[in-house]
């Protein structure tokens, strides 16, 4: 399959910049697969299309602030994301891969400064973009991101270094339910949900299980191949609790949180959607032909044109009718990513 076939043209004004002001009335299109039908609804009436014996798949990984700005020994400014904690060891507390940017000056051996908070040292140049940096930190590495550091927003949402909105962004870019801290990008389709909606939904009967996927930069790294196919996605790592699968494999219908949750229940489902217990990594890669074993509905957000995301999706409900969706999303002014709007495939 060609790239350019899962393309499309997106208004810059329809990418949002800011969150819903509540976070469950965000709008919501309710896709259904078989009908070919769009229906809009609100966020706060996601009960409304569930069941009793529904099970809500919720991913519950923390996003820690990764964004950070240091200064080279000569002055220039360097932003740093971190992506992959490396191993410990007790000379070097904290070792990550990391993007940097500008990086055409930096060399082994370059130190980064963040005002009398510490230091970080460039050990050597990875693969791709990636970086691999030593900290040492005059406080516990926790402490030092807490102060030093603001939400890895994606690039699409504008911000200025030193914006007043990092504390809000911090707050906003997180899920209420986030516990087990460990991603650089939030799981968005997470973010819609107040007490308020999962209280509505355990009062119908609708199980909440949830699972821990670390979303890394590997979810959002540009497909750079002209075939789908020839991409490969970097591993993730995932687990899944013997209660949480005693919950999907006891569901009527399994409904997936946004793609994380998707491909941590696909990745550990056998030939009959049953799940099982499991901690490691996945590299799982879903596009249109792929075979969903569990997965029965997705409520997700709108996805970048030509990303792993979209082709996720139209994996699920089929090109033609996530074409569909989109073009019908796009003419009514539904708003887009991350701190956009949101679906329901049915």
């Amino acid at each position: 399959m060609k790239l350019a076939d899962f393309d499309y043209h997106i208004p810059a004004e329809l990418i949002a910049q800011e969150p819903s002001k509540d976070r469950d009335h965000s709008r919501l299109l309710v896709v259904d697969r078989k009908k070919g039908t769009l229906h809009e609804s609100f966020f706060y009436e996601l009960p409304d299309f569930l069941k009793k014996g529904d099970a809500l798949v919720i991913n519950d990984s923390k996003v820690i602030p990764a964004r950070l700005w240091g200064e080279k020994e000569t002055g220039g400014i360097i932003e740093i994301l971190l992506l992959t904690r490396r191993c410990d060891s007790q000379s070097i507390p904290e070792v990550w891969e990391v993007l940097l940017k500008p990086a055409k000056r930096i060399r082994r051996g370059t130190k980064i400064l963040f005002g009398t908070n510490g230091a970080a040292t460039v050990l050597e140049k990875l693969a791709g973009k990636k970086w691999l940096l030593s900290f040492a930190t005059d406080t516990a590495f926790e402490q030092f991101l807490h102060t030093q550091g603001k939400a890895p927003l994606p690039p699409y949402i504008k911000r200025k270094k030193e914006t007043a909105k990092s504390g809000y962004d911090l707050e906003r870019y997180q899920t209420i339910y986030a516990r087990i801290p460990g991603s650089v990008a939030a799981p968005t389709a997470g973010l819609h949900f107040s007490p308020q909606v999962l209280t509505a939904l355990r009062n119908r009967g609708i199980g909440i299980a949830p699972v821990t996927l670390h979303v890394g930069y590997g979810t959002f790294l540009p497909v750079e191949t002209d075939t789908v196919e020839e991409h490969v996605m970097e591993e993730e790592f995932f687990e899944i609790s013997q209660e949480t699968a005693d919950i999907i494999n006891g569901a009527k219908r399994v409904i997936a949180v946004g793609s994380t949750s998707t491909r941590v229940i696909e990745s550990v489902a056998d030939e009959n959607g049953l799940v099982a217990p499991f901690s490691g990594s996945t590299g799982l890669y879903i596009y249109p032909g792929y075979r969903f074993r569990s997965v029965h509905a997705l409520l997700t957000n709108f996805h970048l044109p030509k990303s792993t995301l979209y082709l996720l999706v139209c994996g699920f409900a089929g090109k033609e009718l996530i074409q569909k969706a989109y073009r019908y999303a796009i003419e009514n002014r539904f708003r887009f990513y991350s701190y956009g709007d949101c679906t329901l495939i049915l």
